[in-house]
């Protein structure tokens, strides 16, 4: 009777050894696997960052859906929308006009009545969603507001230093920190994030501060909430073990900086090149990265697009919007030339003008990235080698026989150059004047400061 036993697992018993011994190769290599399923949607789509306070001068959704038609139109595929859960009191600056951060969480499963209410925000991603477009919101899972109901209801929840005091990250003395060594506290971010997943029809999270947040949550999380629909993850973060956790995309801060730094003469084209390829190097080759010349923490803190790049604006813009692994970003204002810096705490409404002069500019970019599969944020990438790399930056994408070439002079002086690479030969599309033009390695492109050419080979 035991040789009978013995004889029937004995297959299961090799397969045990040979997993365990699999398992043991395994941890030594590199913790991090590209996450091999996105939303089938997200690879040539696009995100559009909402900071919903400041959009209108109600600063309500339902104002804000006034605007669904003129974004449908520019190409805005996935609305990213700041918190819309309600804002703690306790900890606010408290001055006559604050409404104090959209980060400090006082009720996970509450809407804002800042904003509305809980059937304004559902008939609105109704809406959304018959029109088109996907909509995730920011997710605070680092912490929440001081006078969080689960402050007094689970104390337990929250971190504490060595002196037994609740722990402000950082300088965020409106917020205190949560503390996931508490099981319960796990399994209560999750069903209330599962609570807007299912119960709001919203399709994923921007989560904050996400490198802070344990990554064995994170991926407990994750797992948890695609068991009902596979929810785009966007990290705000660079940790790689972030994807091995499920997060779809990522921040590209360091280049997003370099560019900055590219501007002001800080950086070379060189040392900008080097960056992006060691980025390249880094990431798994599945792993998206998102792009972007601004959003609400840089428009805030540390100046418009304007302020950071002058007149290389456009030309960072066709970069972000261009490159290689990215679902870029596109952040309120942007369409319509904002120049001021958006406060953080008070009503600020954006001074739209009405005229939105770069939402041509901005429609071109989109309809580009949806129309040719070369965009797509795993289309291949390969730099171009230019007669002027000291100045020049171009790169092509390509995937299943579409190309796009892009040529960016970063620098302040007129180039003349060309580029001795036989993939650019053709007869593509100047995206940006309308016209083909015949191109080959004998080519002599010629280009303004800080200029930009892009080609659509289809």
């Amino acid at each position: 009777m035991k040789k009978n036993i013995l004889s029937s697992f004995l297959p299961v018993l090799l397969f045990s050894i040979l997993l365990i011994s699999c398992n043991e190769k395994k941890d030594k290599e590199p913790v991090v696997e590209a996450t091999s399923s996105h939303p089938a949607w997200s690879a040539q789509s696009n995100i559009y960052e909402i900071n919903l306070r400041q959009f209108t001068k109600e600063g309500t959704i339902t104002a804000f859906e006034k605007a669904l038609p003129r974004l449908k139109d520019m190409g805005v595929e996935v609305l990213w929308f700041m918190p819309i859960t309600p804002i703690g009191v306790e900890g606010r600056k408290m001055t006559e006009k604050d409404l104090g951060s959209y980060y400090a969480v006082k009720d996970y499963k509450g809407f804002n009545s800042e904003f509305g209410t809980m059937d304004d925000w559902k008939a609105f991603v109704k809406h959304a969603h018959e029109m088109g477009f996907k909509v995730i919101t920011d997710w605070v899972a680092n912490h929440s507001a001081p006078d969080n109901h689960w402050m007094k209801a689970h104390p337990d929840f929250y971190a504490k230093d060595s002196l037994g005091k609740y722990i402000a990250p950082y300088d965020w003395t409106d917020v205190r920190k949560l503390n996931y060594a508490n099981k319960e506290l796990r399994d209560s971010m999750i069903d209330a994030m599962k609570f807007w997943v299912t119960e709001t029809g919203i399709d994923g999270f921007r989560c904050d501060v996400a490198d802070d947040v344990p990554m064995d949550f994170w991926k407990e999380c994750i797992t948890e909430l695609r068991k009902s629909k596979h929810v785009f993850m966007l990290a705000e973060g660079k940790k790689l073990e972030l994807y091995d956790a499920g997060f779809d995309e990522t921040y590209a801060w360091d280049i997003m900086v370099a560019m900055t730094e590219l501007y002001a003469g800080k950086k070379t084209v060189v040392q900008f090149d080097s960056l992006i390829n060691a980025d390249n190097l880094n990431y798994p080759k599945n792993a998206y990265r998102m792009f972007f010349t601004t959003n609400h923490d840089e428009n805030s803190w540390n100046g418009t697009e304007f302020e950071k790049y002058g007149d290389a604006y456009k030309t960072f813009a066709v970069f972000s919007q261009t490159m290689y692994q990215s679902v870029p970003l596109i952040y309120n204002g942007q369409e319509d030339m904002n120049k001021k810096r958006l406060k953080f705490f008070v009503k600020d409404t954006i001074p739209w003008e009405g005229e939105m002069d770069m939402a041509p500019f901005y429609k071109t970019l989109l309809s580009l990235r949806k129309s040719n599969a070369a965009l797509a944020a795993d289309a291949s990438y390969k730099k171009l080698v230019s007669t002027a790399d000291s100045s020049i930056f171009a790169y092509l994408r390509e995937k299943d026989g579409h190309k796009v070439a892009v040529i960016l002079n970063l620098s302040k002086q007129p180039q003349k150059f060309s580029i001795k690479d036989a993939s650019i030969a053709g007869e593509p599309l100047n995206l940006f004047l309308g016209t083909k033009e015949k191109v080959d390695t004998a080519h002599q492109f010629s280009i303004e400061q800080w200029g930009y050419i892009v080609y659509d080979y289809k």
